[in-house]
């Protein structure tokens, strides 16, 4: 039985480092979006070039592809439409929508 415990422990043991590494990664990720005030109007933007989050989720969801967006810009990279998507996952996810009104 020993051998079996020590199996598990050891992929508990991976699974936790897969989800530091994804955290790290995320991190990493979200260091790609800026906002100030002087650039697009202080909206996020792709590394404080004048490529706004908006404009690439706008594009991707008007059936633009990965690899249009970065022929399109050549100064953007697969991260920064990968960290577009992050940012947007993660305003979504803190929104909560309530009820409001009578029956």
């Amino acid at each position: 039985m020993a051998p079996d415990v020590a199996y598990f422990n050891s992929v508990d043991f991976r699974d936790r480092d897969r989800k530091e590494v994804a955290q790290m990664e995320q991190v990493n990720i979200m260091g790609r979006i800026t906002a100030h005030p002087d650039v697009m109007v202080g909206k996020p933007t792709i590394r404080g070039m004048r490529i706004t989050v908006e404009q690439l989720l706008k594009a991707m969801a008007n059936g633009i592809t990965t690899d249009q967006l970065l022929d399109d810009y050549p100064d953007l990279e697969k991260e920064d439409i990968r960290a577009a998507l992050l940012y947007a996952s993660q305003l979504v996810d803190e929104e909560r929508v309530y009820a409001v009104g009578s029956n």
